[in-house]
């Protein structure tokens, strides 16, 4: 078996896991596919209450939108902050960042952004929603994910490119999918795929999704052959339903992710130290554990990412 591949599970076990699969991925729908555009949701360690439902009276509250692929991984530090914090309630809006940036364009209420990528917290800057400089809390990189069962028996990155393989990707405005085509292109450039190797990787495309969450949901319902996705999203409970193929060294990414306080926040100073938490040795452990690359107290620009 080529290195960098998880052996496959047999059909028989697949099956008889594939009830509480489907439960736990239309969960998973339900509160990041359908959530981006309903408010957002409060989150404390695993519990949620209804969308824009408000605080308990005399408490502050905190208003955090951030990328999907920081889900689980936030869920933590925001229980972390509001134990550091008593009388705080941090509430969540997970979602594509392209689709953060739009919502807070239309002026939804929010007081930190945290997007997966450079360029949505440039366009934010460039519409005047951050307030001072944004700052990197944490890296990432892309891997190659198939079902569990394999049906299309992919084994490296190259075999995206066979005619009739399903690839399902998100969509170029959204950070994963705009670095999914970083990563085809790159391939390209590389004889040993051919220089059109992205143009038929992407012929094969059969779905374009908002968000990481709901790619990732495709091939744990078996809707699709692979997908390209962050190596953070590969988390324990994922890790039954699929198979975690490597990228090449050559052609993968160091992805980064920026965070700011949002121009407006009602309480810019609650702001900025959920802002220190995320950055703090603490939160830094948190990101590591769930699997993103910490920068601690570094300083990285946003240029640098570019």
């Amino acid at each position: 078996m080529p290195e960098g591949v998880c052996p496959p599970k047999s059909d028989r076990s697949a099956r008889a896991g594939s009830f509480p699969v489907l439960a736990a991925v239309l969960a998973l729908l339900l509160v990041v596919g359908c959530g981006g555009d309903s408010g957002p949701a409060r989150v404390t360690g695993d519990v949620a209450t209804a969308p824009g439902s408000p605080a308990p009276r005399g408490r502050a509250e905190l208003v955090v939108f951030a990328a999907s692929s920081l889900l689980e991984v936030f869920q933590e530090i925001g229980a972390q902050f509001e134990q550091q914090h008593p009388g705080t309630e941090v509430r969540f809006n997970f979602a594509g960042s392209a689709q953060l940036v739009a919502q807070l364009s239309q002026g939804a209420s929010a007081s930190v952004a945290a997007f997966a990528d450079t360029r949505n917290m440039q366009q934010a800057q460039q519409q005047g929603l951050i307030a001072g400089e944004p700052v990197i809390f944490a890296r990432n990189r892309l891997v190659l994910i198939v079902p569990a069962s394999n049906p299309a028996g992919i084994r490296t990155l190259a075999d995206l490119a066979r005619p009739g393989v399903k690839v399902v990707l998100a969509h170029d405005n959204v950070p994963i999918g705009h670095y999914a085509r970083q990563v085809l292109e790159r391939a390209s450039q590389d004889p040993a795929y051919g220089s059109d190797f992205a143009q038929r990787v992407l012929a094969n495309l059969v779905s374009e999704e908002v968000n990481v969450k709901q790619v990732v949901a495709k091939i744990q319902l078996g809707e699709a052959d692979a997908a390209l996705v962050y190596a953070t999203d590969v988390t324990p409970a994922v890790r039954q339903q699929v198979t975690e193929i490597e990228l090449p060294e050559q052609v993968n990414l160091v992805t980064c992710y920026p965070i700011a306080v949002v121009a407006g926040a009602p309480d810019q100073a609650l702001a900025r130290a959920f802002i220190d938490q995320v950055r703090s040795p603490e939160g830094q452990a948190v990101l590591e554990r769930y699997g993103f690359r910490p920068v601690g107290q570094e300083t990285v620009s946003l240029e640098e990412c570019q």
